[in-house]
Parts: structure tokens; C-alpha cells; sequence
């Protein structure tokens, strides 16, 4: 049975209101970070000199092809494909694990060097390093927690489709899923430029 015009509609518009207080909620993040860099813009400089490019470029390029995957299983569920389907999303789901441990290795660096909020080296670091590195962890902390409950989603609607309870006429959970999984790669795509290349 297709998914009605009614309730397709009401299920995109709740998702859409969902991602709304989601864009709230970073770009307070975004705000508290401008605010704070506007009077510390050496410390904040310094300090991001401390963050590894490598896992922040891999990171970037691992989302990127995470919404890709993502896009493309919606089209091959759209044709009735259920294997490319299926394919498509334990692609995205292993490679948001893939992000997860590259940021799991990226902040075991920081902990081992006593970089965290109140570790033994903050009390070292300028005014501005200091909330430069709690901004870095509480945004990136809070961004990796939505990339896991993503990865918990699409995990979810792969057994939907593997089942057959999400299928060609039915596809609204996977489309709502994609989209916050789109939502969770773009901020990631306003992270990494302000805490991986400020010069």
C-alpha cells in the first residue's frame, strides 16, 4: 500500500520542525563561537594549530560520501531496488563509524596531552585556548552524539527495508531519515572550517 498525500505530508512537515530547533541548537553554538572569537582570535588561532587537519579533512570527506550513499539509497528504494537499497545504507552506517573512531583517536590525542575541560593543561593555556578547546568539545561532542543516533536510524530503516515494511511506496521514514543524516553532514561542513582552518 502507498504512503498517502496526507500523512507523507504531515510525517515531512514534523521532521522539518524537528531540524529547525536542531539548526537552533548548533547555531547557538556558532553564535557562543563567533562571540568568543571576536575578543580572542590569536588564542582561538593557536589553538586550532593544536587540531589534526588529516582527521578533520578524512572526517569531511567520510560525511560527504555518507550523504551521497544516503541520497542514492533513497533513489534505488524510490525504483524498487532493495538491495542496492540495503548496500547503499550499510555503506552509510560503516562509514559513520569510520567518522566516530577517527574522532574517537582525534580526541584520545587531546586527553593523552591534558587538553580537555578541566584537564591539567588548560590551567597553561592562554584565555583563548581555553575556550577554544571547551567550544571544540562540548560542539564536536554533541555533533558526534547526532552521528551516532544517525548511524542508530539508518541501522533501523535498513531492517525496515531488508523486511519490507519500508519499500517503493513507502518511503517517508528513509527520506526523514536522510535528511537529518544531510543536516548532521552540514554542520560538520561549518565545524571543520571553524575549528580545523583558522589562520
Amino acid at each position: 500500500m502507498s504512503q498517502t498525500h496526507g500523512s507523507y505530508g504531515t510525517a515531512k512537515l514534523g521532521m522539518w520542525l524537528f531540524l529547525f530547533t536542531e539548526i537552533i541548537l548548533f547555531g547557538g553554538l556558532f553564535v557562543l563561537y563567533a562571540v568568543y572569537y571576536y575578543f580572542h582570535p590569536q588564542g582561538f588561532a593557536s589553538a586550532s594549530h593544536e587540531l589534526s587537519l588529516g582527521f578533520g579533512t578524512v572526517n569531511t570527506l567520510i560525511l560527504l560520501t555518507s550523504s551521497l550513499f544516503v541520497a542514492a539509497s533513497l533513489s534505488a528504494l524510490q525504483k524498487g531496488e532493495r538491495r542496492l537499497t540495503l548496500l547503499l545504507l550499510s555503506g552509510t552506517i560503516l562509514v559513520a563509524l569510520i567518522f566516530l573512531v577517527n574522532k574517537y583517536f582525534e580526541w584520545s590525542e587531546k586527553f593523552a596531552h591534558g587538553i580537555y575541560p578541566n584537564g591539567p593543561a588548560m590551567p597553561n593555556l592562554a584565555p583563548g585556548e581555553v575556550v577554544f578547546f571547551a567550544l571544540y568539545f562540548v560542539t564536536t561532542g554533541l555533533h558526534g552524539i547526532h552521528v551516532l543516533i544517525g548511524g542508530v536510524l539508518l541501522t533501523v530503516i535498513a531492517f525496515g527495508v531488508r523486511r519490507g515494511s519500508i519499500h517503493q511506496g513507502d518511503y517517508v521514514k528513509l527520506e526523514n531519515s536522510g535528511l537529518y543524516w544531510h543536516l548532521v553532514d552540514l554542520i560538520w561542513i561549518f565545524i571543520f572550517p571553524l575549528y580545523y582552518l583558522i589562520l
